[in-house]
C-alpha cells in the first residue's frame, strides 16, 4: 500500500498497512526552518504569500515523514474580507479591530468570495498539489462557533463572557451572525476542495466551553451546514474540538466522517460513545512530546492499544504541537506509530505495554530525553 493512501483510507474506515499520523500545528515555531522564515515575515505575510505558505506547509513533510500535509493558514483569514480588521499582536495572539456587538455590526459584515478575497489560499493549494507527490493535502476552516467567539470577544478569551452573553441575551443577533459565518465558512471550505484539498478539517477549538444544551441550540445547526456541504463534495471531513467529551454525540450529529478526540478522554472510551460508524483522530496530549523518549513511547503505544487495530484511526495529538517541542521527538512519534501499527506479521519484536490506568499522570522527571 502506498503511504499516500493510508490517511484517506483511514478516514473512510478502510484497512491500512499502518496507522496514519499527522499533527495539528505540524508546521510552526518548534521547527527551526519556520522560525527562520518568521524572522523575516509576519504570520499574515506568510499566509498571504503562496510560495511562503507552501514552503512552510512542506517543511514538516520533509522532516517528519507524516502521512498528510495540512495547509498552512489561519482560521481567522476570512475575517479580513468580512471587514472586521485582523492583526496579530506580539504575545497576545489575534486581535479583531471591529468586534461584533449588535445586529448592525452583523449586517455590516461584507460578503466574501473565497476565490477572489482569499485567492492566496487557493494558490497555495495549487502549488502544494503540484509538489506533494501524491501525499494528501488537508484544507481547513474554523468552525462557526470558534470564529464567532473571536469576532465577539475581539480576540482570545478564557471565559467567553461576551460570547455567552450574546447567546443568552441577544439570541437574534447570535443566530444572524452564525448564519452569515456558516455561509462564508461553507463556501471557503468548498472552494478549497474545488482547488485541490483532498480532505478538510473544521476546527472548533473553543466549543468545549459550552454545555450540551447550548451546543445543540446555538451551534449544531451551523456546524452541520458547513460539514454536510463539504461532505457532498466526496472528500473526507474531520470535526475537531477540545474538551468535548460531553459533546461527542452532538458532534457526531453534525455529520463528519472523522471526529477528533483530545487527551481528556481515553480513545477507546470516546470511540465507544461515538460508535463504529465514524472514524476517530487523536489523541496524545501535546505536552507528552516534552517528556523523555521512553515515556513518549509508552504513551503512544497506549493510544494505539486503545485503538486496537480498528479501521478508522488516525493518530494525532489532542491539540497542536507546543512551541518548545523538540523536532526529534515529533519525528520519533511518527516512527513509533508506523512501527507499532504494522500488520502482525511485520511487527516482530515490537514491545507492547498494558493500557495506562485511568487518570495516571505523566510522571516526567528531568529533561526531555
Amino acid at each position: 500500500m502506498e503511504m499516500s493512501d493510508r490517511f484517506l483510507r483511514a478516514c473512510r474506515r478502510e484497512p491500512v498497512d499502518a496507522t496514519p499520523v499527522w499533527f495539528m500545528r505540524q508546521a510552526g515555531r518548534y521547527m527551526p526552518e519556520y522560525r527562520a522564515i518568521r524572522e523575516k515575515y509576519s504570520l499574515l505575510e506568510i499566509c498571504q504569500r503562496p510560495e511562503l505558505a507552501a514552503e512552510v506547509t512542506l517543511q514538516p513533510v520533509r522532516a517528519l515523514g507524516v502521512d498528510a500535509a495540512i495547509l498552512f493558514a489561519d482560521i481567522l483569514l476570512p475575517a479580513i474580507p468580512l471587514g472586521v480588521g485582523l492583526k496579530f499582536a506580539k504575545g497576545e495572539g489575534p486581535v479583531l479591530l471591529n468586534p461584533i456587538r449588535n445586529l448592525d455590526d452583523v449586517k455590516n459584515l461584507r460578503p466574501v468570495n473565497p476565490e477572489s478575497d482569499l485567492g492566496y489560499v487557493m494558490e497555495t493549494i495549487r502549488i502544494l498539489r503540484e509538489t506533494l507527490n501524491g501525499l494528501p493535502l488537508i484544507g481547513f476552516c474554523g468552525a462557526p462557533f470558534t470564529v464567532a467567539s473571536y469576532l465577539i470577544e475581539g480576540g482570545s478569551s478564557r471565559e467567553f463572557v461576551k460570547t455567552k452573553t450574546m447567546m443568552y441575551s441577544a439570541p437574534g443577533v447570535w443566530h444572524a451572525l452564525m448564519e452569515k459565518l456558516s455561509d462564508v465558512l461553507r463556501d471557503y471550505l468548498i472552494a478549497q476542495i474545488h482547488t485541490g484539498a483532498q480532505a478538510v478539517q473544521m476546527f472548533d477549538s473553543w466549543v468545549g466551553v459550552l454545555s450540551p444544551m447550548d451546543y445543540e441550540t446555538f451551534v449544531l445547526p451551523y456546524s452541520q451546514k458547513v460539514l454536510q456541504a463539504a461532505k457532498k463534495e466526496n472528500v473526507p471531513t474531520i470535526h475537531f474540538g477540545t474538551t468535548t467529551a460531553t459533546l461527542l454525540p452532538l458532534m457526531k450529529r453534525a455529520g463528519s466522517d472523522v471526529i477528533g478526540l483530545d487527551w481528556r478522554i481515553h480513545l477507546d472510551d470516546g470511540w465507544k460513545i461515538l460508535g463504529d460508524d465514524v472514524a476517530t483522530q487523536g489523541n496524545l496530549d501535546p505536552a507528552v512530546l516534552l517528556a523523555p523518549l521512553p515515556e513518549i513511547k509508552r504513551r503512544v503505544e497506549d493510544v494505539l492499544q486503545r485503538a486496537n487495530g480498528r479501521a478508522g484511526h488516525i493518530f494525532n495529538l489532542g491539540h497542536g504541537i507546543l512551541q518548545n517541542t523538540p523536532v526529534d521527538h515529533v519525528k520519533a512519534v511518527v516512527d513509533m506509530v508506523h512501527e507499532y501499527s504494522l500488520s502482525p506479521r511485520e511487527r516482530v519484536g515490537v514491545r507492547k505495554f498494558s493500557p495506562l490506568p485511568q487518570g495516571e499522570g505523566l510522571g516526567v522527571r528531568g529533561g526531555t530525553r
